[in-house]
């Protein structure tokens, strides 16, 4: 199996660190984050990864040069211009069975094995690792209709949502939908694949995850590493009890945010 790490960003967030380095080649412990992301896919089973690469990518070739030091095969995909999210996919070479794709700078303990099985047992041509993330609002949250009628009033409320993890596994059909040499996201991919009939799941974790993208959540995820480096680099494979499969469900169907407002529950419009 082939991965594909997304590693071609300018990690705008975290400057004034990545004026100098690549956000991958940022440090956890004693090693680039993506250095744990690459034991982790070796863990998984997989041998072979190609990451599309673009600012700073000669510090990138440098460091991870062919991937012998971690017994895995590394190639590289430059991007002349910004390609977005899923654009890059369409110039790597070689994508004829299912195959994972990450961002290059994700930490977590999700046994990526785990995920792919998942994949493969759901028949679906897009898999989306999911994480529930609860965001808090600070303010009275006033809801209306079309007249501009005050219909509900929630104070301070938080509202669950199940985002993205940044890793996904694709089956090669999916690059079909991606436009050749365009920069393309992957929120209107999954939406060309829904539009056409296709199925996509959801697999969801309960585990660690941190996306490096701000500052302070850099720092914290040093912090959890070092506390917690066995869950993220463990020696041997060991499967997490499988989610539940998704069923199938109309496509107009869509899920709905939860907002928790004192001992109640609510639900925000649209």
């Amino acid at each position: 199996m082939k991965a594909v790490i997304l590693a071609g960003g300018k990690g705008t967030r975290l400057r004034p660190y990545t004026k100098i380095l690549p956000k991958p080649l940022m440090p956890i412990g004693d090693m680039p984050i993506l250095e744990v992301l690459l034991r982790q896919m070796k863990l998984a089973g997989i041998h072979e990864a190609v990451l599309t690469v673009g600012h700073l990518a000669e510090f990138l070739r440098l460091f991870f040069q062919d991937g012998a030091r971690l017994g895995m095969q590394i190639s590289y995909s430059y991007e002349e211009t910004p390609l977005g999210t899923a654009g890059p996919l369409t110039q790597v070479q070689g994508l004829e069975s299912t195959f994972l794709v990450s961002n290059g700078d994700v930490l977590t303990t999700l046994r990526l094995r785990d995920l792919l099985d998942y994949h493969r047992a759901n028949g679906a041509a897009a898999t989306i690792a999911m994480h529930k993330r609860q965001v808090h609002i600070d303010l009275g949250v006033i809801e209306l209709n079309g007249a501009n009628e005050v219909h509900g009033y929630i104070e301070k409320p938080s509202y669950d949502f199940m985002v993205s993890m940044g890793i996904y596994v694709f089956e090669p059909r999916v690059l079909d939908y991606i436009p050749p040499r365009q920069r393309f996201d992957f929120p209107e991919l999954v939406q060309r694949l829904l539009d056409a009939g296709e199925r996509v799941v959801g697999f969801p974790f309960e585990g660690y995850w941190q996306d490096l993208g701000r500052a302070d959540d850099y720092e914290q995820a040093i912090l959890d590493f070092d506390r917690l480096r066995e869950q993220f680099l463990p020696t041997v494979y060991q499967p997490a009890a499988a989610p539940a499969a998704p069923a199938q469900a109309s496509r107009k169907a869509r899920p709905i945010a939860k907002a928790k407002a004192g001992n109640g529950l609510a639900y925000p419009p649209g």
